[in-house]
């Protein structure tokens, strides 16, 4: 495929669509939960069993796409996701919604390795910050849209889980019309295993950012609306902000990623990570919650597209599928573990604690950013 080909842009059509209706579950779960009166500590759960959805499809896509190819693995991941969110009407309860919203992480991290794979193995070393970039703007673009919708529409449970329905459906169309073949260049080697390159010493700092930003937008995603929520913030005015949260980090890919490729990977993660910090650390003061909340968007999410160019750019063509699902591991194992440290920290002292959470992480992260980084490799992608 070329870099703006039909396959390329159908795909990205299919994600946008399936982009929406994730942002709309993601916000308006917990807003359900909490308004039923369920604990915090149950609204971490369910935030979390979504990612645990994540890790399981993560380890299940490549042998799913080896054995039946993108398209097929495309429709039967965004079937499954279609199929967990309808079945959330059956039950309203913590348990089922459990269960439910595990089984529509396997969808997505499905439709991500998918996705994500056939673009960078469509790509090369010239285009393929292109397409990542593009990639991470559709997502974002797709989030902004679904925040936007949950300020302006009904949010009861009734009348959006049908119509995200039909949109989850509805993302199939454009994959019918297209048969994505990137693998078809490598189809004489064999597939690379996950462990290795979690393993890789040049990859490691891409890697443990990847872990990072997803304990960061994890506990963004899934407890930033309850945090909201308990100010006395109503729907409307939660989607609002979210909105705010993820158009900073639309606002920031050309930009950061650029800037990526002129001063290396390791200073841009640097200044992203200290942001990230000083972001956090004003959101605890409650006097500029809109610049707070635009830098914390702004290097929390696009701290997960350079730490993956990073990784991603230590590793041959053949080796991209193996790495993709890599670093997705890598990122759900930070999303699981994310809101749940975080809710119980809430839970048992201050929702304050959500962003004391997000700065020690990323603390953790700029000691390992700043301590004996000559040792590892700084790759630049070539212009």
């Amino acid at each position: 495929m070329s870099t703006w080909s039909r396959p390329v842009l159908l795909l990205l059509c299919g994600l946008l669509l399936l982009t929406v209706s994730i942002a709309v579950l993601n916000t308006l779960i917990p807003l359900w939960l909490t308004h039923d009166q369920l604990p915090t500590w149950q609204v971490g759960m369910v935030s979390s069993s979504y990612y645990a959805g994540n890790l399981a499809g993560t380890l299940v896509a490549g042998a799913l796409i080896k054995r039946y190819g993108f398209n097929r693995s495309y429709y039967l991941a965004t079937l499954l996701f279609a199929l967990a969110t309808l079945g959330m009407l059956l039950a309203v309860n913590a348990w089922s919604w459990t269960a439910w919203r595990f089984i529509a992480g396997i969808g997505c991290a499905l439709i991500w390795v998918v996705v994500e794979s056939a673009l960078l193995c469509s790509g090369t070393v010239r285009n393929r910050g292109q397409l990542l970039a593009a990639y991470m703007i559709i997502y974002y673009l797709g989030t902004v849209v679904g925040q936007l919708l949950v300020s302006r529409v009904s949010t009861e449970l009734l009348h959006v889980i049908p119509w995200v329905t039909a949109l989850i459906v509805a993302a199939i169309l454009p994959l019918i019309f297209t048969r994505v073949t990137a693998t078809e260049a490598a189809a004489d080697t064999p597939p690379a295993a996950i462990w290795p390159m979690l393993r890789r010493r040049s990859s490691r700092l891409g890697v443990n950012g990847c872990i990072i930003s997803g304990i960061l937008l994890g506990s963004l995603y899934g407890l930033m609306p309850l945090y909201l929520s308990h100010q006395g913030m109503s729907n409307a005015t939660v989607g609002y902000w979210m909105a705010l949260l993820v158009s900073a980090g639309i606002v920031g890919q050309w930009p950061v990623g650029r800037l990526a490729d002129r001063f290396g990977r390791l200073l841009v993660l640097r200044v992203q990570v200290f942001m990230v910090i000083l972001g956090a650390i004003a959101m605890l003061s409650n006097a500029a919650m809109a610049p707070a909340l635009f830098v914390l968007g702004l290097a929390g999410f696009t701290l997960y597209p350079v730490a993956m160019s990073w990784a991603c750019e230590t590793v041959p063509q053949h080796q991209l599928v193996a790495m993709n699902q890599a670093l997705l591991l890598s990122y759900t194992i930070g999303s699981l573990a994310g809101p749940v440290m975080t809710a119980m920290l809430m839970q048992n002292y201050s929702d304050h604690l959500l962003f004391v959470m997000i700065a020690t992480v990323a603390l953790v992260y700029l000691v390992m950013l700043l301590r004996k980084a000559d040792h590892h490799a700084t790759p630049v992608a070539h212009a």
